[in-house]
């Protein structure tokens, strides 16, 4: 008879096993089933270019039909009485200080912005990105921690769980762009300036995601495979390390994904509020100042691009942990 007793051979092979099948429960209800494709190009490449050239058109129509009657005052203002709807067409795009910047005023004005104009100077939005992705970094990685230790604290504590959770909810609840304000001058009066402000907005809306995805994957594993840790005798901290934590993996960087972008979020509404130091949000801010609707569009555009880029490094994080941990190959 085999006695599976605390640190003998069977027992740690047990633990072991456990821990891989938790693993592979929990990615299992996060992965998407993969099934056979007919093609990259049909499948994934050419619905995307549709709804791309769908969303142009739009924007093209869009911009035709608000900056119109601009272009008509335009053309009073010159003396020029007729004028053929090519000519207004052609007009409503080429506006110094549209209402709505057509794709490719905004596609000129990125080059100028990242390509044209030194990566130094402040008028490039990549000197602008760096600020903004900085804050939003050093916030991403506090609010994770942060999250991540409260998700530990709610599932082993039964008092925090009803207690806290309930305030973290409504936390999220007050509007970000009235509470930076409030953090910035508060923080300021005790002396802490520069980039803490801002990386403080954005781990306080990074945080939640990260608590919640962490708080579900801790509490996926079945409760037959707690049962099992149980009959080999496992303690609370081999528990947790060989069965929760595995499980909770796939829930983690399911919550990062959500937690980086909103991380950048909070950065940017920081910057509408310290716009001395530069950053995305004091690009829309000036922009918005001088009317300058080309320059606010690329702003938002460069944003954009650097939600896509944290994601797509969270994603590759994600696929590099997995494949490691032996869930995917």
């Amino acid at each position: 008879m085999v006695v599976l007793g605390p640190g003998s051979a069977p027992h740690r092979f047990a633990l072991r096993r456990a821990r891989d099948d938790a693993g592979a429960t929990a990615l299992a209800r996060v992965a998407p089933v993969k099934t056979s494709r007919p093609g990259i190009l049909t499948d994934r490449i050419l619905p995307i270019l549709v709804v791309c050239a769908a969303i142009v058109a739009l924007w093209y129509l869009g911009a035709v039909l608000m900056n119109a009657e601009l272009q008509r005052d335009a053309f009073r203002n010159a003396g020029q009485q007729e004028w053929t709807t090519r000519e207004l067409v052609a007009g409503t795009l080429a506006q110094e200080r549209p209402k709505l910047p057509a794709p490719h005023q905004v596609a000129q004005e990125l080059w100028k912005t990242v390509v044209a104009t030194p990566a130094t100077s402040k008028r490039s939005l990549l000197y602008h990105a760096g600020i903004t992705l900085s804050a939003t970094l050093l916030g991403f990685l506090f609010g994770s921690g942060l999250g991540i230790v409260l998700a530990v604290l709610i599932v082993h504590v039964r008092s925090l769980d009803r207690s806290l959770m309930p305030w973290l909810v409504s936390s999220q609840t007050v509007p970000i762009i009235a509470l930076a304000p409030m953090i910035v001058i508060i923080l300021n009066q005790l002396d802490v300036t520069g980039i803490v402000p801002k990386a403080a907005i954005a781990a306080y809306l990074s945080f939640f995601p990260v608590t919640v995805g962490m708080v579900k994957g801790l509490r996926s594993p079945d409760p037959l495979q707690l049962d099992l840790m149980r009959t080999w005798s496992a303690s609370k901290a081999q528990t947790f390390v060989l069965l929760r934590v595995p499980a909770s993996v796939p829930f983690l960087f399911a919550s990062l994904r959500v937690g980086v972008a909103a991380s950048l979020v909070g950065a940017v509404v920081a910057e509408l509020t310290q716009s001395a130091d530069g950053g995305l949000g004091a690009r829309l801010l000036a922009g918005s100042y001088y009317g300058q609707t080309i320059q606010i569009w690329a702003a938002i555009f460069m944003a954009a691009l650097c939600a896509c880029l944290l994601i797509a490094v969270v994603a590759l994080a994600d696929r590099a942990v997995l494949r490691r941990m032996g869930y995917i190959r």
